[in-house]
Parts: C-alpha cells; structure tokens; sequence
C-alpha cells in the first residue's frame, strides 16, 4: 500500500477538482466529472435508501443545480484513497475514493455512518512497537451530530 507523497497529492487534486464541478465552480461541468471517473467504477453504499444523492447526480437522474450539495469538510489522503465527510442538513456523509493512475476506479457512500479506516496488515517484528498505536488511520468527525447515535462501521485497507 506504500504510495509516494506526490501520487497522494495528485489523488487529493483529483478529488478536490470533482467536488468542485458538482458544485459547478470554476465553469467545471459534468464532462469534467466523467473524465475523472473509470467507465468501470465500483460502487459501494451504506445508508438510507433516499440517501443515494451522489449516485443520482452521477448518472445524471438529478442535475447538478437541484440535488444534494457535497461541500467536504475535509479531505484527507491515506495511500491511493482519498476520505472526504461532511455535513448537509440532517446528513453527515463520508466518501472513500481510490484511485489508480489518476482515475477514480472505487467510490464508497456512507450517510449517517461513523467510519473508522484500519490498516489491518499484520506488522513486521522490527515495526511492531511502531504500529500499536497506528492501526486506526482514519476516523470520523462528526462534530454537529455529538448527541446522536450513529451506526459504525470498519474499513480494512
């Protein structure tokens, strides 16, 4: 999984430049968004039904000015992913693209799910002692939903 530091923030660009066309900025369109993404994309969903916003926007079922709007709180690289989350309304959201030679190729949807992202691979003897406090890469934030309950899940990278 090792990645180099300039593919990561190529991979994070990338990211960055589609929520930027979702929400029509820097006259980037749809057509933008489709050179992003692989003709193949593999697409997982975790969440309420109703809550398949990106999807519709996507495939076109919902136009960019009328669906749900994704502005991330924050983007973070971990090796050939990228995790955005944010907040809309009574949504919290976390997204989990990966990336390979510059093109989207995975997409993960979680609405209204706490996500913690685990690096599972068993450590080498010598980095033991470095890895027990690094298993856990990544977790949600979810400041504004402190006093709900929210399901959780596991991702294993």
């Amino acid at each position: 999984m090792e990645i180099n530091a300039k593919v990561e923030i190529q991979n994070k660009a990338t990211v960055e430049m589609l929520y930027k066309a979702l929400l029509g900025q820097e006259g980037l369109t749809m057509d933008t968004v489709a050179k992003l993404l692989a003709s193949d994309l593999e697409w997982w969903f975790h969440g309420p039904p109703q809550c398949q916003h990106m999807m519709r926007v996507l495939t076109g079922e919902t136009a960019l000015n009328k669906g749900f709007k994704f502005e991330p709180r924050s983007v973070t690289t971990i090796g050939d992913s990228v995790i955005t989350e944010g907040w809309e309304g009574q949504a919290y959201w976390v997204h989990v693209w990966t990336l390979k030679n510059g093109l989207i190729t995975q997409f993960r949807e979680y609405f209204n799910t706490w996500l913690v992202v685990k690096d599972l691979r068993p450590p080498s003897p010598r980095t033991w002692e470095d890895k027990q406090d690094s298993f856990t890469l990544w977790q949600s934030q979810p400041r504004d939903l402190y006093r709900r309950s929210l399901p959780g899940l596991v991702l294993a990278i």
